[in-house]
């Protein structure tokens, strides 16, 4: 029988409820149990694919095409297992399911209310992974903070999914913020005991306490929480800041919040959790041998969160080749031909990132130009990589104002455009190819070489396409088409043979890099990096 775990928060937001309901899942992984995780977030749009990356900061695509929140992306890089769909539910889902059963006459004419046709709608939702047969345990983490107006039918579904299934079945983990007052010089638990007592009013007895806290939480005031809060003293779990988020697993091991969750779920501990290989990724991330400086040159660079992924796969790729990779965060707007030098001559690589829309565009291809023509290693992502076929064709084929008919819709050289099929839909998610998709790469190419494969997937998430009418001029010119999508024929990878590294990407590799399998694009762009840079001192 699957056991449920509910992540919730109080106090503040931004507590880390996604790193924590991650450490713990591979706490449990690393114990031998079948885990994943899913997060219910409490806006009303359906998914966090139309939201800006300002509000809400990437939007991490699943393998089957689903658009979700960024804490998808730290349980797969955490579990290295891949998430779905229904991984991540958002009020706006459960709304609209509630409303086409009610529209088809599935109520039989009953008055539709928040309890029990909302309510019941997120329990159907918290089982669906459950009852699939595939996991021991299920950790849902809830967004928002407890008192929130949206938050509080998902807050009576678990009060309700508790009772139903009982307490060894079904545990809440409370996560909240003990601060420390610097002119009183101590820590206070009072935002806690409210926290808790908000939980209490709607039902809910949290069974573990987990205390973010800048400093050490002593024995008196862990005593204290238990006896405020109705917990037991080792319920009382200290969650200290930590350097980086991979030491947070270590951390909650040794605070054995794991061995706390398997008593309340009367599940055994089994083995103790084989945590070598994360304490090996973590020797070499925190003991680097050499360092590079790469530069993410981007739009929303304001915002390292809309970036969360790449930065991540900079984190594996630059541990697994020992090397600390500092990331630079350019704005492409700030980027023009009398300046270009001066922003990134004294990097060793630069990403050129994803992004939709027409700000900055032009900064991105000087960038491309000043880097193609100085041997400087770069990798493009989805626009990134639109942005090279553009400059390439502006600068070394002639073709007069080639561009992506996403901004320029009437281009003399639309080297980047719509598929026929795509041109009738309206909808706003519907003209995209979104998730998985296979990609044949060609032998004796620099990207065969990086991945060391013929077939490949990929995920996806972009409206537009290289034009394959302009392939033939392309590849004579030095530009090489060096992966292919063999259903539809669509270029996915282009790559300069007379440059040490120069790939661009149609897909977004970065989704798919985890703490167990760093992306080889990644690692093969550091390591370019640090190539660079040795040729540079020598």
């Amino acid at each position: 029988m699957t056991k449920y775990i509910f992540v919730t928060g109080g106090v503040t937001s931004s507590l880390g409820k996604g790193i924590i309901s991650a450490s713990l899942a591979k706490l449990l992984q690393a114990r031998g149990y079948r885990v994943t995780i899913q997060k219910f977030d409490p806006y009303i749009n359906i998914d966090p694919g139309t939201l800006n990356p300002y509000e809400h900061g990437e939007c991490f695509v699943t393998e089957d095409g689903a658009e979700t929140d960024l804490d998808l992306g730290h349980y797969e890089r955490f579990l290295n297992v891949p998430t779905s769909q229904a991984n991540n539910i958002t009020t706006g889902r459960i709304y609209q399911n509630v409303i086409s059963k009610e529209r088809k006459g599935e109520y039989l004419g009953k008055t539709v209310q928040v309890v029990p046709h909302i309510t019941d709608e997120i329990k159907r939702n918290m089982r669906i992974l459950g009852d699939s047969g595939d996991y021991d345990i299920v950790i849902t983490e809830l967004g928002g903070t407890v008192g929130d107006i949206e938050s509080l039918p998902f807050i009576e579904a678990v009060r309700q999914f508790k009772w139903e299934e009982g307490n060894s079945n079904a545990i809440v983990i409370h996560l909240t913020l003990v601060p420390y007052l610097a002119a009183a010089g101590e820590l206070k638990t009072k935002p806690t005991q409210h926290s808790v007592k908000a939980l209490l009013e709607y039902g809910i007895q949290p069974d573990i306490l987990v205390c973010r806290t800048e400093h050490h939480l002593g024995p008196d005031l862990r005593k204290k929480i238990a006896l405020f809060c109705n917990v037991n003293i080792n319920a009382v779990v200290e969650s200290m800041d930590a350097s980086t988020i991979y030491d947070v697993p270590l951390l909650m091991l040794k605070e054995q919040l794991d061995k706390t969750v398997l008593a309340k779920l009367k599940l055994p501990t089994k083995n103790d959790p084989d945590m070598e290989s994360w304490k090996d990724f973590l020797g070499r991330l925190k003991n680097p041998t050499a360092e590079v400086k790469i530069g993410l040159v981007g739009k929303y660079v304001e915002l390292p969160d809309a970036y969360k992924s790449i930065i991540e796969s900079f984190v594996h790729a630059g541990s697994k080749n020992e090397c600390k990779v500092k990331v630079e965060y350019i704005h492409s707007e700030g980027i023009f031909p009398d300046n270009v030098k001066e922003k990134l001559g004294h990097l060793q690589g630069v990403l050129v990132a994803p992004g939709f829309g027409s700000r900055g565009i032009e900064g991105k291809i000087d960038t491309i130009k000043y880097v193609r023509e100085n041997n400087i290693p770069f990798f493009g992502i989805c626009l990134g990589m639109q942005c090279a076929v553009i400059e390439y064709g502006r600068n070394v084929l002639g073709l007069k104002g080639a561009h992506t008919v996403e901004i320029e819709e009437n281009a003399e050289n639309p080297v980047i455009n719509m598929m026929e099929e795509q041109k009738k839909i309206t909808n706003k998610g519907g003209t995209m190819r979104l998730g998985s998709y296979p990609c044949d790469i060609k032998k004796g190419t620099k990207a065969f070489a990086i991945y060391g494969k013929q077939h490949i997937n990929e995920r996806h998430r972009h409206r537009y396409e290289f034009n394959n009418a302009y392939l033939k001029q392309y590849e004579e010119a030095g530009m090489i088409a060096s992966g292919i999508n063999p259903e539809s024929g669509l270029v996915e990878i282009v790559e300069l043979k007379s440059h040490p590294f120069f790939v661009g990407g149609q897909f977004h590799p970065e989704l798919k890099s985890t703490v167990a399998n760093p992306h080889p694009l990644f690692v093969k762009f550091v390591a370019a990096a640090m190539e660079y840079a040795k040729k540079k001192t020598n």
